[in-house]
């Protein structure tokens, strides 16, 4: 088996990168579709306007919030025939979908993340939802985003929960690389783990350890620190690449059980991956100080730990199996851990998670 390494074809990070949004898109087409979150076009719609203009004829549309295959083939139809490169400008919802309209088109794709929520940014890969919120599908894509600007001024400007989500994302990639590397599964690149893939989820996860807490400070008062600078690019780069070149496992298959249950929708992709990766541990059986120093984390953070956090008031055993049993799916990820699990196993390191986590926070 190959061992593959897949990356963007140019990461740009810094605060005011988006003033230049017009130089680096225009090597890449100059009659863009550009997909920006509703929320986003609110506040950025006439920035973007601005830094276009000159260089690029851009059709601009509002994304409708979830990324699903109808959304998908809407903003397909858009762009067909008028489009030579897309942009996507927003959340990991609207950046999973620019992404996926830019392979269905057949042309290239810039993406501007406005949060650092998640690791969508870099990868070729598609999270699809159903209407409803969902899981539905990961749609594998034949290259990566060929460009990923990150303004930093716009990111520290957002709500810092974004931020605290997007460490939760990234605290799965060095504990699912690791599995992967274990069993020597075939990661989402089409290959096994390089050392450089390895080394980057490793970097990752010692970054959060080392400035999460005081960058989630910064966050808070909208200010832009080293630190801040640091933990933007752990969530973004060295998540996307650890995760994309490493390999997914139980933390992402957890957190795809999750979104059976309605109650957590209004919980953001990071906070469950963040509950899920403290699963993942115990099914791997690590020591309690291991389990108590990431959790120690994830609460000065503010992610979940316990289950009511996720929006589950009364956990029903039942109903946990519910997550256990998707989580568990034949297609899903978790049976890339090195060790065969159930649904009986998740289901229960569900609950006993949630038994540590309310010990811990002295509930």
């Amino acid at each position: 088996m190959d061992k593959i390494l897949a990356a963007p074809g140019k990461y740009v990070q810094g605060p005011g990168t988006l003033d230049r949004l017009g130089e680096y898109v225009g090597k890449l087409g100059d009659k863009p579709l550009v997909i920006v979150d509703k929320n986003v076009m609110e506040f950025l719609g006439n920035k973007l306007t601005q830094v276009m203009a000159g260089q690029l004829n851009p059709i601009m549309e509002p994304f409708r919030g979830e990324s699903s295959r109808q959304e998908v083939m809407r903003l397909q139809e858009l762009g067909a025939n008028k489009a030579n490169v897309v942009i996507g400008v927003g959340g990991g919802k609207t950046i999973d979908t620019a992404k996926a309209v830019a392979y269905y088109l057949k042309v290239p794709v810039a993406i501007v993340p406005t949060i650092a929520a998640t690791d969508a940014p870099t990868s070729a890969l598609s999270v699809l939802y159903t209407e409803e919120g969902v899981f539905d599908e990961y749609l594998v894509l034949p290259a990566n985003p060929d460009l990923v600007l990150v303004d930093t001024k716009i990111i520290a400007a957002a709500p810092a929960r974004f931020l605290a989500s997007g460490m939760g994302d990234a605290l799965a990639t060095y504990f699912e690389a690791e599995a992967c590397a274990q069993s020597n599964a075939v990661a989402t690149a089409g290959g096994t783990i390089t050392l450089a893939a390895r080394q980057l989820a490793l970097l990752c996860f010692e970054t959060l350890m080392e400035y999460g807490e005081q960058a989630l400070w910064a966050a808070e008062r909208h200010v832009i620190t080293p630190a801040l600078e640091y933990i933007v690019e752990a969530n973004t780069l060295l998540s996307g690449l650890g995760f994309e070149s490493g390999g997914l496992a139980a933390a992402h298959a957890v957190h795809n059980g999750f979104t059976a249950l309605e109650e957590t929708n209004v919980v953001f992709h990071g906070e469950k991956v963040a509950y899920s990766t403290l699963v993942q541990m115990v099914l791997e059986g690590r020591s309690s100080e291991e389990i108590e120093e990431v959790m120690g984390f994830c609460i000065a953070v503010n992610l979940p730990v316990t289950l009511a956090q996720l929006g589950i008031k009364k956990p029903d055993p039942q109903r946990l199996m519910l997550v256990a049993e998707a989580a568990t799916d034949p297609n899903e990820t978790i049976h890339n851990m090195p060790f065969p699990v159930t649904a009986e196993m998740v289901r229960d390191a569900i609950i006993a998670v949630d038994a540590i986590g309310n010990a811990l926070l002295g509930n």
